[in-house]
């Protein structure tokens, strides 16, 4: 949390008077912006978690140029970056014809700012009809009410064990 805190103190006009502290929290829960209001990067990557069984909702969330990197899948050859609404989109409407059950579960979140979140996350499933259990990691980057990136790092011994 991030505090404003003032202090009012006059010492010239009375000079033992007492000195009021006033502090308030100056990020509420959603940040306003031109009276709309703006979810946190928090709140985007909730939202994100309880929308991934619906592409459209998903992929709504992000930036024209929001992306989702997922950097370790590059070492098995596969593409890491989807960029844009309708590639990420599509990104989780392929997740799901292969694992139709994949969820987030067990989320939990370790630092947290009103552009920023980071947050360790797990899936339990199957992925091709073989059991798929997964702990992900994710740094969020909101900007303007939407995400801007998500990087998210993986295991990658389970992905490799659909493979055999």
């Amino acid at each position: 949390m991030i505090f404003e805190i003032i202090i009012w103190h006059d010492e010239k006009t009375n000079p033992d008077s007492v000195v009021i502290v006033t502090v308030k929290n100056i990020y509420s829960q959603s940040q306003t912006n031109n009276n709309k209001t703006m979810k946190t990067a928090k709140e985007l990557l909730q939202t994100y978690h309880s929308n991934i069984q619906n592409p459209d909702a998903a992929a709504s969330l992000f930036a024209a140029d929001g992306a989702i990197e997922l950097p370790y899948l590059a070492s098995l050859g596969q593409s890491w970056r989807s960029e844009g609404p309708e590639n990420i989109k599509n990104m989780i409407t392929g997740i799901l014809k292969m694992a139709p059950d994949f969820k987030f579960i067990n989320i939990k979140y370790y630092i947290e700012t009103p552009d920023q979140v980071f947050a360790e996350y797990e899936v339990d499933g199957l992925f091709n009809g073989k059991p798929y259990k997964q702990l992900y990691m994710g740094r969020l980057v909101a900007e303007k009410g939407k995400i801007k990136l998500l990087r998210e790092a993986m295991n990658l011994y389970p992905l490799m064990k659909l493979g055999e």
